[in-house]
Parts: C-alpha cells; structure tokens; sequence
C-alpha cells in the first residue's frame, strides 16, 4: 500500500490518500479542500471517501470530489448534523458561509470494514470530539485519528457535540488497548504513536 498525505484546507488538516499498488484503487481519509484534480492526476481510481467527523475543515472538498470521481463517501450517522451545521460554523469562525455538503450519503459505524488489496481498513468509534467521531485501522497497524488525538493533545471538544469525559473513554479505554507499535496518523500535524501517547499525552494522562 502506498500512503500519501495532503495537507490542505483553512485549518491545516490531514488529508490521507491510500492506494494498492496492484489495481490502483485508492480510499482517502477526510476531505478539506477542493483538489480533485490533483488527486485525479495521479490516475488512480478513488473508491471510497472515510470522514473521521464532520467538522468543516475536514469535509469542504466534499462536493468536489464526488462531482469528479463519483466515490461513496460516509461519515457515521451520529455526525449528520455537523454536515448539515457547516456552513453555519464556518460562517460563526471566518465570516464565510459555504455551500451545502450535499455528498455525504453513507453512514459508517463501529466495527465496519472497508478493503484496498490486501489492506483492512476497520472503523473505530471514538466519540468525543465530535459525537459521531470514528477513527479508522489497517490491518498494518497504522491509526488515522482525525481530531480524536493528535501528537501529545487530542481534540477539543468545546464546539456543539463535544465531550471531554466521552473523548478521554475513547482514548484511554479504546485507543490506548491497541498494540503499542501502532502509528497514528493525526487529522492535524505530526504522526505518533499509541506507545508515544501512553507515556506522554499529558491531557489524557492527567
């Protein structure tokens, strides 16, 4: 499996492009900005779109994406309604309003799986940051976390859906059980692992 990351967005998000090899079908984790064309350069075939959670800078080049690859793209149920609040929060935060995100047409829930070649690719619930938060595993052990934990932080969970004690059973009772070399792959900055996080995620640890 091939792993690229694209960093786009208002807010710098992590944008996460994984692709066999052997057919060149691809999955791409979260989707900030519109850069369809960038992606669709590469040649390869985009079968599915996973949204970690449904905060704006994770989701604006939603439309454009399904417009260009006419992919599924699923966010969990649970967090519909951030899809929906949008362009409402983007509007509260920047003073701009965006258009509906109207792509968004499958739900995900705990326990799915979704396959790339060889690679699983398993949806974990980790509400907190947002009710509906998933995080997703591959069978390689690799963890993309949207805003669920982040290198030595995790999410905040001050907007509408939010919840601390939620987020930190998420971390600590779910998240923190997976096997220490797993690397997670962040919705924002640096990579990390749980092992790393164990030991020296002060907020979670605190």
């Amino acid at each position: 499996m091939i792993l690229k990351t694209f960093v786009k967005g208002p807010i710098d998000a992590n944008n996460y492009l994984l692709i066999d090899e052997n057919t060149n079908n691809a999955i791409l984790i979260d989707c900030s900005d519109d850069y369809a064309d960038e992606i669709k350069r590469l040649g390869i075939n985009l079968k599915y779109i996973l949204l970690t959670h449904g905060h704006f800078d994770h989701i604006l080049g939603c439309n454009s994406f399904f417009e260009t690859f006419g992919c599924d793209i699923y966010v969990s149920q649970d967090d519909i309604e951030q899809i929906e609040y949008a362009p409402e929060m983007t509007y509260m935060l920047g003073g701009v309003r965006i258009p509906k995100i109207t792509s968004v047409k499958k739900n995900v829930k705990d326990g799915d799986v979704f396959e790339l070649g060889d690679v699983k690719i398993k949806a974990i619930s980790t509400a907190g940051h947002t009710e509906g938060g998933m995080c997703y595993l591959t069978n390689n052990n690799e963890l993309f976390s949207g805003d669920t934990i982040f290198h030595g932080s995790v999410g905040r969970t001050d907007f509408k859906g939010g919840d601390f004690e939620k987020l930190s059973h998420s971390v600590k009772d779910v998240l923190f059980r997976l096997p220490e070399e797993t690397i997670v792959y962040p919705g924002h900055g640096a990579k990390t692992s749980i092992k790393f996080e164990k030991k020296f995620n002060e907020i979670i640890r605190g």
